[in-house]
C-alpha cells in the first residue's frame, strides 16, 4: 500500500511557495486590525463625560490634521440671481463663492404662511448628476420648508451648476458620473499633501455660514440631512461645527476600515470619503459622529447597501459602530437622542425616508409632538427652472476656478522623503530578508528560487540566475 506523501526522490527538498496574491490583502487586514485595537482601547475608556469631552476634542482636531486644516475665510459675496413662488414656499436662487472665484449655486426654500424666524436646515446633496435638481432632495427641501423650516440646498462640488468637466453640448459632466468630478480632482489634490474632504468640508461650513446670516433664520436652531454623498459630509460637518443643534445623515458613508471582518480593500469610495493615515492613529468614519454626541442624531441607512452600494460589513458594522455611540449618549444621559433608522429599500432618499427626517426634526427643532401623516405636497421642477446661472454652469457662464486648478496653486511636495511620508511609505533599514527557496542547475547556470520580504506580511518571489 503506498504511502499518502512520498518522501523527496534523491534527497531533493520540498519547496513552499507562499500564495503571494494574499499577501497585500492579508497585509491589510493586519492594519486594519492594528487600528482596530487602537480604537476598541480608547473607546473603551469613554465611561465618564470627561473622558468622552476628551475624545471629542481629539476626534475634531485629527480629522482636521488628516484632512489638511482649516482655510482661510474670504468674503461670500451672497448675491440673489432669481427667483419664484409656489404654495407654501418660495424658492431663491442664491450665489456664493466659498473661496475666491470658486463659485457655489444653491436653491434657498422660504416658507411662507409662517412665522419666522424659522429653524434652518442645511441640505446636502447626494451625488446626483444635476445635483440639487434630483427630484427627491427637491421633494425633501419642498417637504420642509412647508413644514416651517428654511431650507438652503447647496450644489456639490462636481455636481449640478458646478460640474468643472461640462460636456460639449450640456452643462452636466461629461465625465463617467457625478463621483467622478471629484474623485479625478481629489486624486491631484492627494499629490500635492491636500485633499477634496477639505474643500467639501469648508463647502458646507461657508454654507452653513450664508444660512445662519439669513434674516428668517432662527440661528439657535440649525440643522443638517443629505442622502448618501450629502449623507457623508452631513456627517464632516457634525464633526466640526458647533453651531449644528440637529443631524439626520442618510445612507451615508460610514463603513469603517478598523472594523472586524476587514474585506480588503474595504470601502475605497470617492476620494473625499477615505482619511489618509487615519488608519495609523485609530481614525475612522464612525468617529465622525463622537464630537457631535449628546445632540439630537438620526442614522438612516438602506438595509439593501450591504449587497449593493458598500460592502459585505456596512450594515454589520454600522449596528455595531451605532451601539457604541449609543452607549456614549447613554453615559451623557442623553439616550433618547440618538436613533437609528434602517430601511428595505435599495439605497437613496425614499418617501419613507423622508418621513423619518421631517419626523426627527420638528420633534427636536420645533417641539412638535403631533404626528406627521404624509409629506406635504411636492412638486418636481425642471433643471432650467432651478439654474441659479444663466447657461446652467459656473464653468461656462462665470469662468469659476476648478478644483483641479486650486490643486496647481497649493505648494508642491519637494522632497523625496516628503512624497515617502505622504505616501505612508514605510521605511526599513535593515537589509530586507531574504529566504533561498531551492536552486537547480540550468543550462550554464544555476537558477535560485528565493522571496524578499518588501515590508510588513508583504513578500515578493523571484529568480537568481547564476553564472556557472
Amino acid at each position: 500500500m503506498l504511502p499518502l506523501l512520498a518522501a523527496p526522490a534523491f534527497g531533493q527538498r520540498q519547496i513552499f511557495y507562499r500564495d503571494y496574491s494574499r499577501c497585500l490583502p492579508d497585509f491589510l487586514r493586519h492594519l486594519a486590525g492594528e487600528a482596530v485595537r487602537r480604537r476598541n482601547e480608547a473607546i473603551g475608556k469613554l465611561t465618564s463625560a470627561e473622558a468622552i469631552a476628551g475624545r471629542q476634542k481629539w476626534a475634531r482636531q485629527t480629522f482636521w490634521d488628516l484632512i489638511g486644516g482649516e482655510l482661510e475665510p474670504a468674503p461670500l459675496r451672497v448675491r440673489t440671481t432669481g427667483g419664484f413662488d409656489r404654495d407654501g414656499y418660495r424658492v431663491e436662487k442664491l450665489l456664493y463663492e466659498t473661496q475666491p472665484e470658486l463659485f457655489v449655486t444653491a436653491n434657498l426654500y422660504t416658507p411662507r404662511n409662517r412665522r419666522p424666524p424659522y429653524p434652518g436646515v442645511l441640505f446636502q446633496l447626494g451625488h446626483s448628476i444635476n445635483g440639487k435638481a434630483a427630484a427627491p432632495y427637491q421633494k425633501c427641501c419642498q417637504g420642509l420648508a412647508q413644514l416651517g423650516f428654511l431650507v438652503l440646498a447647496f450644489d456639490t462640488m462636481g455636481q449640478g451648476e458646478r460640474a468643472y468637466y461640462p460636456g460639449a453640448s450640456s452643462p452636466l459632466t461629461r465625465l463617467r458620473s457625478a463621483d467622478d468630478e471629484h474623485t479625478l480632482p481629489g486624486q491631484q489634490m492627494l499629490l500635492v499633501g491636500k485633499t477634496s474632504t477639505q474643500l467639501q468640508v469648508w463647502d458646507a461650513m461657508r454654507s452653513l455660514d450664508v444660512l445662519a446670516s439669513h434674516p428668517l433664520c432662527d440661528r439657535k436652531h440649525l440643522a443638517s440631512t443629505g442622502n448618501s454623498g450629502g449623507g457623508t459630509t452631513t456627517m464632516f460637518l457634525a464633526a466640526v461645527d458647533d453651531r449644528l443643534t440637529c443631524a439626520a445623515p442618510s445612507c451615508p458613508n460610514s463603513e469603517n476600515f478598523a472594523c472586524e471582518d476587514f474585506n480588503p480593500p474595504g470601502s475605497t469610495d470617492d476620494a473625499e470619503q477615505n482619511f489618509v493615515n487615519g488608519g495609523a492613529v485609530g481614525f475612522d468614519r464612525w468617529d465622525l459622529l463622537y464630537p457631535f454626541a449628546g445632540k439630537p442624531l438620526l442614522v438612516l441607512v438602506s438595509g439593501k447597501d450591504f449587497f449593493g452600494t458598500y460592502s459585505p460589513s456596512y450594515i454589520k458594522n454600522g449596528r455595531q459602530e451605532y451601539a457604541r455611540l449609543a452607549s456614549v449618549y447613554n453615559t451623557l444621559g442623553k439616550s433618547d437622542r440618538i436613533d437609528w433608522w434602517e430601511s428595505p429599500l435599495p439605497h437613496g432618499l425614499n418617501y419613507s425616508a423622508r418621513m423619518q427626517i421631517y419626523r426627527w426634526f420638528r420633534r427636536w427643532m420645533q417641539n412638535e409632538a403631533e404626528p406627521l401623516d404624509a409629506e406635504p405636497a411636492v412638486r418636481v421642477e425642471t433643471d432650467e427652472a432651478l439654474w441659479v446661472t444663466e447657461k446652467g454652469s459656473v464653468v461656462r457662464g462665470l469662468g469659476s476656478t476648478r478644483p483641479a486648478e486650486l490643486a496647481r496653486k497649493m505648494p508642491r511636495v519637494q522632497k523625496t522623503a516628503d512624497l515617502k511620508t505622504l505616501l505612508g511609505i514605510e521605511e526599513i533599514y535593515e537589509r530586507p530578508r531574504r529566504i533561498r527557496l531551492g536552486k537547480v542547475a540550468s543550462e550554464g547556470c544555476e537558477i535560485e528560487a528565493f522571496e524578499v520580504s518588501t515590508a510588513t506580511h508583504v513578500w515578493v518571489p523571484g529568480w537568481h540566475f547564476l553564472p556557472a
